[in-house]
């Protein structure tokens, strides 16, 4: 006898009650991108369909997120004046830090998160502090991203989510949170985020590629599998909350040996290539606007708990429908 497999596959009910993976809005995190100046609501090129929010406008995407019963976002800053250590990042009063306070104003329910990260905020477009030599001094980064942390807790944030791939920075974010008064702030840490090609449309839209050079020396080479088993646990034994695979569907492999091995919240990055890809095919008549559910199913079904995505709002109003 052989396997009939087609049994259970007869018709909507049954394959519904027996769907071993589904989509939660709840699980959707999305992006907002944060700008200075006033009565700002530009489309993002790069981006299209996301837009650039100045402080007074963020009411926009507020209302979008409680329509859509979108629970929590992530926000990025993009500022007017960057210099050599990204002063901006760690201003109380900067643009992220504002945005963590209005979002809060407008729906205090919403669950912020804040990346924690330099390349927004330098003149030269890296995620730490140079040494003279123009190489990414690790562990003077570590003061610096550790006072971004600090100030955004001090705004309100939710949870900080360290994106600069510096060695040690969950241990230093952790302790001094901790000595702060922050026992309770929980770190996502980007814990396997690869040097990857994905993310041009996302460098455009956060004016944050790097001036020179590139950034393989800190961020994960993408043929390492190992490595990022090796990350990942090296952000669990520091104290992270929550890990991260960045980017999702390249890395599908990573996302489930993750799983599989450490008994973590899992986080997964649909980056802007991924979204870009996805988005102009379906606008293109090439594929089917249901590759777009199709991509973060796969990622549910290699293990993530949370996705973070720029599909976040037109997913949610269909998985209302």
């Amino acid at each position: 006898m052989f396997y009939r497999g087609r049994r259970l596959r007869k018709n909507d009910t049954i394959r519904t009650m027996l769907k071993e993976n589904h989509l939660h809005k709840e699980e959707l995190i999305l992006p907002i991108f944060v700008t200075e100046g006033n009565n700002v609501y530009k489309e993002i090129e790069s981006l299209r369909g996301n837009y650039h929010y100045s402080i007074d406008n963020l009411y926009r995407i507020v209302d979008k997120m409680n329509e859509a019963g979108i629970v929590s976002c992530i926000l990025f800053g993009i500022v007017e004046h960057k210099d050599a250590c990204g002063s901006e990042a760690f201003n109380d009063n900067g643009i992220v830090q504002q945005a963590i306070r209005k979002i809060k104003e407008l729906n205090e329910k919403i669950y912020v998160i804040a990346d924690v990260c330099m390349c927004e905020y330098t003149d030269h477009g890296h995620c730490g502090i140079l040494d003279e030599d123009g190489y990414v001094n690790n562990d003077k980064t570590l003061e610096y991203l550790s006072r971004i942390a600090v100030s955004y807790a001090k705004a309100g944030v939710d949870m900080v989510a360290p994106s600069d791939m510096m060695d040690g920075h969950i241990l230093a974010l952790r302790e001094t949170l901790d000595q702060n008064g922050y026992t309770s702030l929980p770190i996502m840490g980007y814990s396997a985020k690869f040097a990857s090609a994905y993310y041009g449309p996302f460098r455009e839209a956060a004016h944050s590629a790097p001036s020179f050079g590139d950034r393989k020396s800190y961020q994960m080479d993408l043929g390492n599998g190992n490595e990022a088993l090796r990350e990942v646990e090296a952000d669990i034994n520091e104290g992270v909350d929550i890990v991260m695979v960045k980017p999702a569907m390249p890395y599908l492999d990573v996302v489930k040996e993750v799983k599989l091995n450490y008994n973590i919240p899992l986080c997964v990055y649909q980056v802007s290539g991924e979204y870009v890809m996805l988005k102009m095919a379906v606008e293109n008549g090439l594929m089917n606007e249901s590759v777009i559910e199709e991509s973060l199913l796969a990622m549910k079904r290699a293990g993530a708990d949370l996705i973070i995505t720029y599909f976040a709002l037109e997913i949610a109003k269909k998985l209302g429908e």
